[in-house]
């Protein structure tokens, strides 16, 4: 579904035409067209290759989807592939992941959002407010992109760090372990899609300044270096989030260890104080002729008294141990 399709000179807004005059205008000294489409239909797409000639290549990618992030060159041309992250609060950290294409040259951006309902209206509006950054020209748009993506990666990490915070809360909590190593594996596998988002852009962004830089990205190179900062930041974040996370599942791990070796101490207290019974009793029940309690008169008394006596004292070793 097309968007917009909005026609810029010398960083300003010209006019908002139709694809079918797209040719016109790219041919015009200074201007560019930034077209944006949601969920784009194999006709539109095959419609833009033909007014833009993108790189067939390039258009398939866009048209099937689940790529990798990456930063391609074609010729005089990019394409660039970006995961949308969305974080719904604390309690799911990572809910949506859509994806946008971006095919930039000389005089067009074309940008192709897919599975995602949040636009990029602020980034246009951004842009147009900035005509003298925005006369850098399609290099500084596909910038305003990739930085409008990565800011929205911040909220998800703050969400994971606010989740792991509450799991670490309940690890000494009696009963909890086996219920927390539950959430951390499932935490570590939504981080594991964030930090498949994040490690491909960080290296294709890096291509976009120092060295030898896309001719169409030239102009804005440190603002690729900033897009490059944030995610060098994002990803130490990841890094350490995993490392905490791998700390409390062996903390949780122990836990259980403990927990389970307190339940074999009580077993074991309680089989030794049934022990003690069943010795005696079965001494004293194995009626031998010749044993003298046999015709004593408090004998039966006697045996209760101490095998309640014995079984007494033991129970209150354990207890003085910790084991009851």
């Amino acid at each position: 579904m097309l968007i917009n399709c909005v026609v810029y000179e010398d960083g300003t807004k010209l006019a908002d035409i139709p694809v079918s005059e797209i040719s016109e205008h790219i041919l015009l000294p200074n201007c560019f067209v930034w077209v944006a489409l949601q969920d784009a239909t194999p006709h539109e797409l095959d419609e833009l290759q033909k007014e833009f000639g993108l790189h067939p290549l390039a258009v398939e990618d866009a048209r099937h989807g689940h790529q990798r992030p990456k930063v391609e060159e074609y010729g005089a041309s990019l394409f660039v592939v970006l995961h949308l992250l969305e974080s719904s609060g604390a309690t799911e950290p990572l809910a949506r992941l859509g994806e946008l294409n971006v095919f930039v040259g000389r005089n067009y951006v074309v940008s192709v959002r897919n599975r995602s309902q949040r636009g990029f209206v602020d980034v246009r509006a951004r842009c147009e407010r900035e005509p003298t950054l925005l006369r850098n020209g399609p290099g500084f748009v596909l910038y305003a992109l990739m930085d409008a993506v990565v800011d929205r990666y911040f909220p998800v990490i703050e969400a994971f760090e606010v989740e792991l915070e509450k799991i670490e809360q309940q690890i000494f909590t009696q009963g909890s372990a086996r219920a927390s190593i539950r959430r951390l594996y499932e935490l570590k596998q939504r981080l594991t899609v964030l930090k498949h988002a994040i490690a491909p852009l960080l290296e294709g962004a890096a291509k976009l300044h120092g060295g030898r830089v896309p001719q169409i990205c030239a102009s804005s190179q440190e603002y690729f270096r900033d897009v490059v900062d944030h995610l060098g930041r994002i990803n130490a974040s990841i890094d350490a989030i995993r490392d905490t996370i791998a700390t409390a599942i062996q903390v949780n791990l122990s836990m259980v260890t403990i927990e389970d070796a307190e339940v074999v101490k009580r077993l074991a207290s309680w089989a030794s104080l049934f022990a003690v019974c069943t010795a005696f009793a079965g001494i004293w029940g194995m009626n031998f002729e010749t044993m003298p309690e046999l015709k004593w008169r408090y004998g039966y008394l006697a045996a209760l008294t101490l095998i309640a006596g014995t079984c007494g004292y033991l129970y209150y070793r354990f207890r003085k141990a910790g084991w009851l």
